[in-house]
């Protein structure tokens, strides 16, 4: 039975009932950085490697990362970390290319002997955000509304995690008139099958009737025959949205001997409940396409316990991805921040990281 996939033998959600202490000081923070989202992969090394989005905190956090992240790499010998910053994997490489002004959101993933990293990227046509003039970048800002509008899913390959990656000059995943994803393609979660084939959850946003601004956030799933593709979306309607389920965001996707598995952000608490702000769904697919609610959808809360005894309710929780290795979840990352929650009212952000006990 399918609820086979979100309850083990013992009954236990795979997730929630699992979550372990994380330690403190493990994961990846900088200094002077905002840090978020990020992607683990075990290398051929034996190390463990760290992809992170990251912008300089004389920005504000957000919309700041919208015009100005680079993604970095750092690496570990453990997957707790704590990371250690090796170098800039993608950065700024100038306004004329669709991910010249901002990469963000990694995902990394290997097939055969390379290794892909997924990612949003976007640009803008007008000068550089700095220091100086860095009080002028509001949400209305010219920068911000080129910024977000010209959001997409690419992504760069290399053969070795240290770089130097390929980055292609168009996006894998651009966006389509009267769609739900005619105004932005984001939020990259991809899954490689034995065949080479990938299954690639994405977020979309749509214009509205009028025209003159976005909706709200869809996940739909796109498909391509190999890594290089085409990346085509499958079906008209977005698998996830505020009708459908609820509105869910960072969905991240990995998958086991019994199917498809995401956890995602529940954006509105419609899911797991307004108790629950912001806390993590858990949901179940035979094929990657069509999914299903787990049984108890409830992935983890805002709530987190650390390894010096303390319980703390995070202030902003997001970015959920799942490590698996040898073919087992073993540690779940977050991206978070500290303060009352929102994000204009913390001082600063990490990655962070919570083993699983099973």
């Amino acid at each position: 039975m399918l609820c086979a996939i979100c309850i083990g033998a013992s009954g236990q959600n795979i997730i929630y009932d699992n979550l372990g202490k994380a330690p403190v000081g493990g994961g990846l923070e900088m200094e002077d950085y905002w840090v978020w989202g990020s992607s683990v992969i075990k290398g051929d090394d034996g190390k463990y490697h760290m992809y992170a989005s990251r912008w300089p905190k004389y920005l504000k956090f957000h919309p700041g990362w919208m015009i100005a992240s680079e993604i970095v790499h750092a690496v570990s010998d453990t997957p707790e970390g704590p990371y250690e910053f090796s170098d800039v994997a993608l950065g700024a490489r100038g306004a004329q290319y669709w991910d010249g002004r901002s990469c963000h959101n990694p995902k990394i993933v290997k097939h055969k002997d390379t290794y892909i990293l997924y990612h949003m990227g976007s640009t803008h046509p007008f000068e550089e955000v700095t220091e100086e003039n860095a009080h002028e970048l509001t949400l209305s800002s010219k920068w911000c509304i080129a910024g977000r509008w010209g959001k997409r899913v690419g992504m760069a390959t290399s053969k070795s995690p240290y770089g130097p990656w390929k980055r292609l000059d168009a996006p894998i995943l651009d966006v389509k008139p009267n769609s739900f994803y005619s105004f932005l393609t984001s939020n990259p979660s991809p899954l490689i099958k034995e065949d080479g084939s990938v299954v690639l959850l994405f977020k979309g946003r749509s214009y509205r009737d009028d025209e003159l601004t976005h909706t709200d956030q869809f996940i739909g799933v796109a498909t391509a025959p190999a890594v290089e593709g085409p990346y085509k979306v499958v079906g008209d309607e977005p698998v996830f949205s505020a009708e459908k389920f609820g509105e869910v965001e960072d969905p991240h996707l990995w998958s086991d001997d019994q199917g498809f598995h995401m956890i995602a952000k529940d954006m509105r608490g419609d899911i797991i409940g307004d108790g629950n702000h912001h806390g993590g769904v858990l949901a179940h697919s035979e094929d990657g396409i069509n999914w299903v609610l787990d049984e108890n959808p409830l992935a983890y809360t805002r709530e987190v316990t650390w390894d010096n005894g303390q319980t703390i309710k995070q202030g902003q929780l997001e970015r959920p991805f799942v490590f698996v290795e040898d073919g087992k979840p073993t540690h779940i990352f977050f991206a978070t921040m500290d303060g009352p929650g929102g994000f204009g009212n913390g001082t600063k952000t990490w990655n962070m990281v919570i083993p699983l006990k099973k």
